[in-house]
């Protein structure tokens, strides 16, 4: 056993003929430490020969097994063995009971032995300050501390089971004066507890964003282990200094391979990852690789979540195949992956399968999985994904509920949104920001300020991102004079500096309203370089509000910059045909080509029981494409009767006009709305989501399909949401 075969160990004791207590009692002590359920299971068979007895050491190392397992029937059961033996009062096995107890949250049955038992030592007070710091019940904790100084004085241990708990609660200036106690006690003097304690103060100081004094801590100790370089190198990665920790990395690697470990390397990828510096994250796999610990799951799952991170999303598959061991971590590190690469479809696929694999979804899962619902516009997705997290009982995650806001306002349905706001436990600055951002996709303007005042009676200040949030939100609803006072209000009353972000949202805003010129000279004034972004927002007003001597001018800032995707090109393309400058507009379309970039085309997707039926325009290969077509045709004679004509400025090509009105019928969302109207029955609302703007000819004849098959109809673009009823759209036509 003190080789550590207990294989050899148990094929040895089972070759006693009537192995003695002694005998039972060395070998469940081996088993509690490394193997706690065989410890259970041996302890059964001595129960069941009823000889020998077990005495007041078997107990404790039981009950040591019931604690590793956090199996607290089991505890009970042997709580009720030590009491018929007479030993429940014993100090050993008291401070077992009390351990197990806290450890297992059966805080009521741990208070009851501590407070039955005769004396108390130092041991027995640990047990149970520990199990409170465990489950974060910092009052308890604190109080327990304070009694327990009446008796004993802490300990090593004692502060090491506390030290976690103020990281965890920022409670700096207690820490500090532990920090003041542990020299006063020379416990950071020691071989061995010094480690220990330096370590948890580090860490703690480190936590609570003093890096500063955690490496004054750090240079301090005269002897450090991996723990101790693993909670300094995390540290540094928890407070955002991610080159100074993978410098730490290195020179802990400097003082030899023997300091690194799992968590060490987990932080160092998270580092790369936050980086974006994809070859030292392969330099780190290749160490993984060479040092044997590419096989730990927690290096694995940090190798998965920096492979998906950097966007590689296939290399990360593969690793995840490759994985022997999978756990709740390496699944959601993969959905996320999926879900940040723009693979919702996919992100479900992994979902199945850890659902078939019978590996249990945590709150970090379902928060990576709910936005690709959100993605896909997958209402009933979206539904069932809240079915499963009240099952699970997570709820009331404060996480989760923002994800759900989230994704029913991104899926139509912001009166359910409002209502999990309304409802939830807790509140944080996450769930304001995504309620109004919310409020603002869906043209709800007044209703975004309004929330925002509430927020501010409700004590919660406002950060930069509500201010993106609330701007956007009046850019929506051509609310520009009341997007202007929030922008003057957010640095002049909150101290809040605008960022890029911030002047975007006010060009769109000011743009949106037509106010083109002061929009120009707005970016003209700006403190900061306008980027691309900048200009990109100018450039859509000019398409939509047709001036194109300024859209001409703009662009070609936005050349000198740079373009950052199609989406430009595009858009002034789009200016010239217009204006039936055609040759123009060709120019810009071999320019567009010549640089590399490539237009997306126009798809539109409807969800219907449960499944996704994606269009593209002119889409003939759908199962139904006669069906939908036919009832495209039957809905352009009815609306004609009511006097629509199509708007053929829309047709971006040189074509007759008779070619421009059939390829405006068959736009990507007309295709999808008509499936909906053959699919679903009257009383159920049609949702349409499109990946790019919605047309000003599609907007109409939408608004027209309203009347002719007394239809409500939401249609999602690239901007916003359209409401569509009656004959009417919530935008106002402002979009």
């Amino acid at each position: 056993m003190a080789c550590g075969d207990l294989s050899l160990a148990r094929h040895l004791f089972d070759q006693i003929p009537a192995p003695g207590i002694h005998d039972y009692n060395a070998l469940i002590r081996a088993y509690s430490l490394r193997g706690p359920a065989l410890a259970l299971r041996l302890y059964r068979s001595l129960r069941r020969r009823r000889l020998p007895q077990p005495n007041n050491y078997t107990f404790p190392f039981v009950l040591k097994a019931c604690s590793a397992l956090l199996d607290l029937r089991s505890a009970r059961a042997v709580h009720c063995h030590a009491a018929r033996a007479g030993l429940h009062a014993d100090l050993f096995v008291s401070t077992a009971l009390v351990d197990v107890y806290a450890k297992c949250a059966s805080f009521r049955h741990a208070a009851t032995v501590f407070r039955r038992m005769p004396a108390r030592d130092v041991v027995a007070w640990n047990a149970m300050l520990a199990g409170y710091a465990l489950h974060g019940k910092y009052s308890d904790t604190i109080a327990c501390l304070l009694l327990m100084q009446d008796d004993h004085a802490p300990n090593a241990s004692t502060l090491v089971a506390l030290l976690p708990l103020l990281a965890q609660h920022g409670a700096l200036s207690q820490g500090r004066a532990v920090h003041a106690y542990s020299v006063r006690a020379c416990s950071l003097h020691d071989h061995k507890d010094g480690v220990l304690v330096g370590t948890a103060l580090l860490d703690m100081y480190a936590k609570c964003g003093h890096l500063v004094y955690a490496s004054r801590v750090f240079e301090a100790m005269a002897v450090r282990n991996e723990v101790t370089w693993s909670a300094l190198v995390g540290g540094f990665v928890l407070c955002g200094r991610m080159l100074e920790a993978f410098s730490l990395f290195k020179d802990m690697l400097a003082q030899g391979l023997c300091f690194l470990s799992p968590t060490s390397v987990a932080s160092a990828l998270r580092a790369c990852a936050n980086l974006s510096d994809l070859c030292l994250g392969k330099q780190l796999h290749a160490l993984l690789a060479k040092s044997g610990l590419h096989t730990d799951l927690t290096a694995g799952n940090s190798l998965l979540s920096m492979y998906a991170k950097a966007g590689l999303i296939d290399q990360a598959t593969t690793l995840f195949d490759q994985m022997v061991v999978k756990d709740t971590v390496s699944y959601s590190a993969l959905v996320s992956g999926y879900v940040q690469n723009g693979k919702a479809d996919e992100a479900f696929r992994v979902f199945r399968k850890m659902q078939a694999c019978n590996v249990q979804p945590d709150v970090a899962t379902m928060v990576s999985l709910i936005p690709a619902c959100s993605h896909l516009a997958a209402l009933q997705h979206g539904k069932c994904g809240h079915g499963s997290v009240i099952v699970r009982g997570i709820a009331s995650e404060t996480s989760i509920c923002n994800a759900l806001i989230d994704m029913y306002a991104k899926c139509g349905r912001i009166d359910l949104s409002r209502q999990i706001f309304d409802v939830m436990p807790a509140r944080d600055i996450v769930s304001w920001n995504t309620m109004i951002a919310g409020y603002g996709i869906h043209g709800l303007g007044k209703e975004a300020t309004a929330l925002f005042l509430d927020m501010k009676h409700q004590a919660c200040e406002p950060d930069d991102v509500t201010f993106i949030c609330l701007i956007s939100a009046c850019s929506h609803s051509g609310l520009v004079t009341e997007g202007k006072r929030w922008f003057h209000m957010m640095a002049h009353k909150y101290g809040i500096t605008p960022r890029m972000e911030h002047y975007i949202g006010m060009v769109d805003l000011l743009a949106r309203g037509g106010f083109l010129d002061e929009a120009y000279q707005f970016i003209q004034g700006m403190p900061l370089k306008a980027d691309v972004r900048v200009w990109g927002a100018l450039l859509g007003a000019c398409r939509v509000h047709k001036n194109i001597d300024l859209g001409k001018q703009v662009s070609s800032m936005i050349q000198q910059l740079g373009p950052e995707g199609t989406g430009n090109f595009v858009l002034l393309s789009n200016i010239f045909s217009a204006a039936g400058r055609f040759d123009e507009a060709a120019e810009v379309r071999i320019i567009q080509k010549e640089q590399g970039f490539k237009k997306s085309p126009g798809c539109s997707w409807i969800e219907i029981n449960g499944s996704l039926h994606a269009f593209i325009g002119g889409d003939r290969s759908h199962a139904q494409s006669s069906e939908i077509y036919q009832e495209l045709d039957n809905i352009l004679v009815d609306i004609n009767k009511l006097g629509y004509r199509a708007d053929t400025s829309f047709v971006l090509q040189d074509v007759e006009e008779e070619e421009k009105e059939k390829a405006l019928l068959y736009h990507s969302e007309k295709l999808a709305i008509a499936f909906g109207v053959l699919t679903l029955s009257e009383d159920k609302t049609i949702f349409v989501t499109k990946n790019l703007r919605v047309c000003g000819d599609c907007h109409t004849v939408i608004k027209y399909m309203t009347l002719v098959r007394k239809r409500a109809i939401i249609v999602r673009d690239a901007n916003r949401f359209h409401h569509f009823k009656n004959g009417q759209c919530s935008c106002g036509d402002f979009w």
